[in-house]
């Protein structure tokens, strides 16, 4: 006689198992106390199937990061303590602004880059909370602000992304404003390896004796942003604009980092 083999046993003493179980589950005593046993189904119905197959186990979601209080992002800006001299807090709006940054041109993405610059609001509204530092070089009358706020990041890469695009669609052209028609310049600075994602340039603005320069500079890291714009008529140094935008991302990374690890 053939025996069968060892996987056929086990299915055979399974269904055997299953089969006595419910036979025992299934026994009721009628009225005069006699044991009735209710039918039990065929063997091979309670067997398991060998082909069934096996459970998918869900794998378990990644929790979103949490989101920075006011005051988590409050502790992330860079300040005048963290500058040292001649970097001191601002005494009010460069009057630049209004007489040259608030332009006009032809080219729509070189008309959006003037309008950012003027408002200093690349992401629009926040998401989340928001810090805001404003600073003047009191040697230059150069000015240097830098914010934090949290924007979706599908929506912050999508600007970085036209950013990047700007010193080709407008390496040069001309801007009308108050102060007269202006001779654009918009240059690509080198900022590497400074959070997730990240895109700085240097525009530069030329008209009737004067000559202004602008830099503009935003890092996302993770939920939150770091927008840093540095202009003036003075040195506008890129080395300052470019250190600060790396150190700033290195203090946001490791605050996320605290907060993730409170969790």
């Amino acid at each position: 006689m053939t025996r069968a083999p060892a996987t056929a046993r086990a299915l055979l003493v399974s269904a055997l198992s299953v089969t006595a179980l419910l036979a025992a589950a299934a026994c009721s005593a009628d009225g005069r106390g006699t044991v009735r046993a209710a039918p039990v189904p065929p063997a091979s119905a309670q067997a398991p199937s060998a082909t069934a197959a096996p459970a998918v186990e869900q794998p378990t979601p990644t929790p979103a990061p949490p989101e920075l209080s006011e005051e988590q992002v409050r502790a992330a800006l860079v300040t005048e303590a963290d500058l040292g001299a001649p970097w001191v807090p601002t005494r009010g709006a460069a009057t630049w602004r209004d007489g040259v940054l608030k332009a006009d041109a032809e080219h729509a993405d070189c008309r959006w880059l003037l309008d950012v610059l003027y408002t200093e609001e690349l992401f629009g509204e926040p998401t989340g909370p928001r810090a805001v530092v404003a600073l003047d070089d009191s040697s230059d009358d150069t000015q240097l602000r830098y914010q934090v706020s949290a924007h979706p990041p599908a929506d912050v890469d999508r600007v970085l992304d036209r950013l990047g695009t700007l010193p080709r669609t407008c390496e040069r052209f001309t801007a009308t404003a108050r102060a007269g028609a202006q001779d654009v310049r918009v240059e690509e600075l080198p900022l590497s390896e400074a959070g997730d994602a990240r895109a700085a340039l240097r525009v530069t603005l030329t008209g009737e004796a004067m000559r202004l320069t602008v830099d503009v500079a935003a890092v996302r890291v993770g939920e939150n942003t770091i927008t840093l714009t540095n202009g003036g008529f003075g040195a506008v140094l890129s080395e300052v604009t470019l250190g600060v935008t790396r150190f700033g991302a290195e203090r946001l990374s490791e605050i996320g980092r605290q907060a993730r690890a409170r969790v």
